[in-house]
This record gives C-alpha cells, structure tokens and sequence, in this order.
C-alpha cells in the first residue's frame, strides 16, 4: 500500500511538471487528463495484481516456514529413533553373542543332567502319615547323568550350577495334601492344602536354585500329610541343569 501511494504521488508530480502543461494551444486538455486518468487506472490495476502476488507470495513463505518446521520435527524424531535403533542393535548383538557362547558351551560337549520319576511304579500308593516323610519316587522316566537315586528319591547334583526343579503333588481331603522340596536338609518350596470337605487335590511348584556338586534335593510329606499316585503319574519329580555356574 506505501508502494501504491509513493507511485501515484511521483506520477501526479510527473504530471504537473510535464512540459508544455497547461498550453492549450498545443494539446487538447480533456483528451489529455482522459488519457492521464486511463493511464492512472492502468497503473492502479497493475497495484492491485503486484499486491496479490505479494500475498500468495507471502502465503507461499508462510506455508514453507511450515514445512521446514515439519521437516525440523521429523529429523529430530528420526534422530530419536537412530539412537533407540542403535541402543536395540547393541542389545542384540550382545545377545547373540550370549547365544553363541552357550552353543560353544553344547558344542564343547558341556554337562547334560535331567530326571523325572513318579511315586507309584506299579497300581496304586498312597504314602503318608508316618514317621519317615521322604518321598521315594520308584518309576523314573529319565535320568540322564544318573544324578536321581530311585532307592533314596534323592538327587545329587553332579556339577555346580543352576537347576530347575518342579513337582507335582495329589491327594484326597482326609489328610492335609501336599509336599516340601528340601535341599540338604532345609525347606525350600512347598505346596499344601488342608482336609476340605471337597473330594481331592492337586498342586505343583517349581524353582530354580543354584546348586553345588554334591549337594542333596529331595521331596518330604508334611507333618499328618499324604499324597497319592497310580500309573496316570499324579506325583511327580523332575529337574534337570540349565547350565554350569
């Protein structure tokens, strides 16, 4: 707008100063403010177009101001997600470092331990009360490194480590039902479930511990307790060496 009224100012004071203005005798003055007065309508519409360009010029520089602020935006949120993509990467490689030292381990021909056996190895048993709690589980399923004594129901851990261990546990409500993982002679986990008025019960545990070689884990009935087996294996206990440590 400053731009439009500083050329009309300079363009009337033009006007003024043309020379020969105002002697009639050489031009005529109606054709000439006519043509002034066209000329000036010209030069007003070409205001008007150079104003609108210069507001989709401006509206162009407000969009692009726009644009480089999304742009500025999704760099740094994939500069965050560079860094995260690295921080994964470095986690993974650690793990599949880890991986590849334990199949060295299995390559190496490392230690291999698991058991699992049953209460009953023939009909029906029911073990408990009585003054001898341990449980001695005679039908054995596995024992690969012969570390379980089917004769005592205790395994012997053969080599330092850590060793996941589980039982299993059934019985009916006439007497408190369940059993105690023991190791070396101290309580561990257990399961328990008192007489109840519904007509049996089942329960299970597992841990994982870290054993020496030759320390004893072994199951025991609770004070008053039985439990019950038959070949369907209610009664259970298995373990076996997750790795050497």
């Amino acid at each position: 707008m400053e731009l439009k009224v500083v050329c009309l100012l300079t363009l009337l004071g033009v006007l003024f100063v043309e020379p020969g203005f105002g002697q009639r005798g050489d031009i005529d003055m109606n054709e000439w403010l006519k043509d002034k007065v066209e000329f000036i309508k010209k030069l007003e519409e070409k205001f008007k177009e150079v104003e609108g360009r210069q507001n989709d010029f401006d509206a162009l520089e407000t969009k692009l101001n726009a644009t480089v602020d999304e742009v500025t935006r999704q760099k740094a949120e994939m500069d965050k997600l560079r860094k995260e993509n690295e921080g994964l990467q470095t986690r993974l490689n650690a793990t599949e470092e880890e991986v590849d030292k334990l199949k060295q381990n299995s390559a190496k021909g490392g230690p291999q331990i698991a058991f699992s056996a049953s209460l009953a190895n023939f009909g029906e048993i029911y073990k408990g009360p009585c003054t001898d709690k341990a449980l001695i589980f005679k039908r054995v399923f596995s024992n690969t490194g012969n570390g379980y004594d089917p004769n005592t129901g205790i395994f012997t851990a053969p080599v330092n480590g850590l060793y996941f261990l589980s039982f299993s546990t059934y019985g009916y409500n006439t007497h408190v039902m369940g059993a105690i993982l023991m190791k070396n002679g101290v309580s561990q986990i257990s399961t328990c479930d008192s007489p109840s008025t519904d007509g049996s019960d089942s329960s299970s545990n597992a841990v994982v511990l870290q054993l020496d070689g030759g320390d004893k884990v072994y199951m025991e009935l609770w004070d008053n307790g039985r439990v019950f087996d038959n070949m369907n294996g209610h009664t259970t206990f298995s373990g076996f060496l997750v790795f050497p440590a």
